[in-house]
């Protein structure tokens, strides 16, 4: 794997380290009350009870007629009347007496069996009918689903399709969330441009903070991208201070390396940066920092797209999480490694791989072969990160390694 730019620079802290001193610097936003049709991808602030039963009350499994089980034996049954789905029979079914049930309707007061109406033969108020073998009562109780008071969605769950369903069916209109996450993507460097505009000859088109943009939406944040900003100190300063009157959080990407143009940090330090991570030994990303500025976070993130990208995983999406006082992801697995790995050195190493499951239901992983961390192209090919701990010997195929998924949602 080749080293950053950087590679010669002292790094101060692990992974996780940096990680708990990031966490350290934030607390999770307010929370705003969200109608039921805009809770999907929303953050819930308060865990949520059940306020009744759901059904509320016993309900017929299929269309049929309900009757007393002891009267099985016995017929004709006169025909009382019949319960609907959201109509119940009024009265109270006694020796002989039979009504009309329709699924998920409630069941009278004295039935304990529905008899499906392929078993019966009715004739005007009469019916006969003959006993379900073996004998099921097709009644589902009252609560089945959930009982009142129970918990139904936890607090700092992220919705999802299935949530929605369970907080409608438990009759809840409203609900509180965290609000979402204002987030400042700015990129430097001369040499960027967007995409979409001429680019000269001596230019690249800015991937990276348009990829940070589609993560941010995707963790559930509100990302908001400004325009490249030159290698100048001047103009990075005066970026960052117009985000930072917005943003609950600034991501600054490139310039924070050692060379001439690297100027992010010195310009901040002039507005009163205070870093709490300077520098991360891991690869790639080592030159990733992390301070506040006038009581916000700011995260620092490498210029190449690979060590930006992996480093967002690892340190943005914990920040985001933490903002939305979510409960974290940690979306690793063990796989088979299909390939070689160099030994990891003094940095926590991830490569970018390709995981799978083998027809023996083994997962597997393979690293790609160029790890170099301007390749854009691998890192769209790739679907998980194989994470190497400091001080790891090489590793050869058959081995177990652990593997982080990139695509979790």
């Amino acid at each position: 794997m080749p080293e950053d730019r950087a590679a010669s620079a002292p790094a101060t802290d692990t992974v996780e380290t940096a990680r708990a001193k990031m966490l350290a610097a934030v607390r999770p936003l307010t929370p705003e009350p969200v109608d039921i049709t805009a809770a999907i991808g929303r953050t819930l602030a308060e865990t949520l009870q059940a306020a009744r039963s759901q059904p509320p009350f016993r309900s017929s499994a299929m269309d049929g007629y309900g009757v007393r089980a002891a009267d099985l034996a016995q017929g004709p049954f006169t025909v009382l009347g019949e319960a609907q789905a959201g109509k119940a029979y009024p009265g109270i079914v006694g020796a002989s007496g039979a009504v009309r049930v329709f699924t998920g309707a409630p069941v009278p007061e004295g039935v304990d069996v529905v008899v499906p109406q392929e078993r019966a033969r009715r004739e005007g108020d009469r019916v006969w009918l003959e006993a379900p073998a073996p004998q099921r009562t097709n009644i589902r109780a009252a609560g089945i689903d959930f009982k009142a008071g129970e918990e139904l969605v936890q607090r700092g769950t992220r919705l999802n399709a299935r949530h929605v369903a369970l907080i409608a069916a438990a009759g809840i209109g409203w609900l509180s969330v965290t609000r979402r996450p204002r987030i400042a993507v700015l990129a430097t460097g001369n040499e960027l441009v967007p995409p979409g505009t001429p680019a000269a000859a001596d230019q690249m088109f800015d991937s990276v903070s348009f990829a940070l943009l589609a993560m941010l939406e995707e963790w559930g944040g509100q990302p908001k991208r400004g325009a490249v900003l030159p290698d100048e100190a001047g103009a990075i300063a005066a970026a960052t201070q117009q985000a930072l009157e917005d943003a609950d959080l600034v991501v600054i990407i490139g310039g924070a390396s050692v060379g001439d143009y690297d100027l992010v940090k010195p310009a901040l330090a002039r507005l009163g940066l205070s870093i709490a991570v300077p520098r991360i030994a891991i690869r790639p990303g080592k030159p990733t920092w992390f301070g506040t500025l006038r009581g916000k976070p700011v995260l620092g993130l490498a210029g190449n797209p690979a060590a930006a990208m992996v480093c967002a995983h690892l340190f943005l999406r914990p920040l985001l999480e933490a903002l939305l006082a979510r409960e974290p992801d940690e979306a690793a697995a063990t796989a088979l490694l299909d390939g070689e790995l160099a030994e990891s050195g003094a940095n926590e190493c991830y490569w970018r791989a390709l995981a799978w499951t083998d027809p023996d239901a083994r997962m597997r992983v393979r690293p790609f072969t160029d790890q170099d961390t301007s390749l854009v192209s691998v890192f769209a090919a790739a679907n998980a990160l194989i994470r190497r701990p400091a001080g790891a010997r090489a590793a050869t195929s058959g081995e177990a390694v652990e593997v982080r998924w990139l695509d979790r949602g």
